[in-house]
């Protein structure tokens, strides 16, 4: 084979691009999630109160408590889900080396208790280029989460990177 010929790309990955994956359900969103998420993520300060005082909350443009846009309501799954990142091995035989090539979210409505959030992922997209580490393959996922009224919650648009 030769240096031209060798590609990560597999035909996997030709049929999947674009392709919506399987979903995932969250289970209703608890304001007590929302509360300890925050007091987590704000310590050792006190979070906005938006995220926890109701009689506050309700005073806000919201009307109500909403989650911090970082929030994830599948944070704590009961079973965990494989990752959808390609596996297998190089050309070569050898095992891919992989790392987080950054991300992207954009934010729809906000999340507030009770909400039940779907979530799902495609490949977008991907290019293969020859540097350091020999050929090095950039795979675009887009993650996207809905609420129950199919509003936006959030696009995530992840690049990952094999070598």
């Amino acid at each position: 084979m030769t240096e031209s010929a060798v590609t990560y790309v597999t035909d996997d990955m030709r049929a999947s691009k674009d392709v919506w994956g399987e979903s995932q359900t969250s289970l209703p969103i608890a304001a007590s999630d929302i509360r300890k998420w925050a007091i987590a993520t704000f310590w050792p300060e006190t979070p906005p109160r938006v995220y926890w005082d109701e009689a506050h909350a309700k005073t806000t443009q919201w009307g109500g408590i909403i989650a911090p846009p970082d929030f994830s309501p599948f944070a704590w799954p009961v079973e965990r889900s494989r990752s959808h990142q390609p596996a297998g091995k190089r050309p070569d035989g050898k095992a891919f080396t992989g790392m987080n090539g950054g991300q992207t979210d954009t934010y729809g409505v906000a999340m507030r208790p009770g909400d039940v959030v779907t979530a799902r992922s495609r490949l977008v997209d991907w290019t293969e280029r020859t540097g350091r580490f020999g050929l090095t393959m950039y795979t675009t996922t887009e993650t996207e989460w809905r609420n129950q009224d199919d509003d936006l919650v959030k696009r995530r648009m992840s690049i990952g990177i094999r070598y």
